[in-house]
């Protein structure tokens, strides 16, 4: 039996008779990188927003480690190691890039932020916060005023304010959405460099990246589970095919 970090039972969510999640079944095993695809208004936005808690299922179970997590609230799942990047560790923008990552560094330490604390005490946490700065390439921006970095850099940021909270499962949520070609490649690499020893759910458009690093792939379409496997297999599905270009013909290379 595979290691099963977060399963979804017959998830279901609903709004005022629109079905957006419909029976997902989802599995994601540790030390995978699982991409959850699908077309415009497939439904990969809303199980997101359930698996972090900031929507309520209709019905049905999340279960993390065996737990059932269905009710908990976002702050208690965040402490049981599942972070969402991009969305809770957004960066803050007139601090450097160090003070950002100092700042993710004490959400572990279970107590409220130090905003007040002299910079002796936080200085404390700078060795940690370079040691994240140097596994994102971002060393010789520590000093920068994060407001300044160019944008695939800022991405790179909230993944290391995101290791900072010491996630088990990290959420990605559209990581390269954006991107030019050079961004697109750096963050791709650093989403593989970083999975090491982690488990990553990545929501994500570009085609080229969910072919590069995923171990697994969970299709949706019309908020139901259209199709699950690896690229190879999922590439050569025809519902896939179909749903993503409208034909049961051509690959879904080009589609990004």
């Amino acid at each position: 039996m595979a290691d099963v970090v977060l399963e979804t039972r017959q998830l279901t969510k609903e709004f005022k008779g629109f079905t957006a999640v419909n029976n997902v079944n989802l599995q994601v095993q540790r030390g995978h990188i699982h991409a959850l695809i699908g077309p415009n208004g497939a439904g990969k936005t809303t199980c997101f927003n359930l698996l972090t808690k900031f929507l309520v299922p209709t019905s049905g179970q999340i279960l993390f480690n065996g737990r059932d997590i269905t009710m908990a609230r976002p702050a208690q799942i965040a402490r049981q190691g599942i972070i969402r990047s991009f969305q809770i560790s957004a960066v803050f923008p007139h601090l450097t890039v160090l003070e950002n990552v100092r700042i993710g560094l004490q959400r572990p330490l279970g107590n409220s932020f130090y905003f007040w604390q002299s910079e002796k005490k936080l200085g404390a946490l700078n060795d940690r916060a370079m040691a994240l700065l140097a596994q994102v390439d971002l060393e010789q921006f520590a000093d920068t005023v994060t407001v300044d970095l160019p944008y695939g850099r800022k991405r790179a940021l909230e993944i290391a304010t995101t290791l900072g909270m010491e996630p088990e499962l990290m959420l990605l949520d559209e990581p390269t959405q954006g991107m030019g070609h050079e961004d697109v490649h750096r963050v791709t690499e650093l989403i593989k460099k970083v999975s090491q020893g982690r488990t990553i759910l990545m929501v994500e458009h570009n085609m080229s990246v969910i072919a590069g690093i995923s171990d697994r792939i969970s299709v949706l379409q019309r908020g139901a589970m259209l199709a699950e496997g690896t690229y190879a297999e999922v590439s050569k599905n025809p519902q896939v095919m179909e749903a993503y270009m409208g034909t049961t013909t051509g690959a879904l290379e080009g589609a990004h």
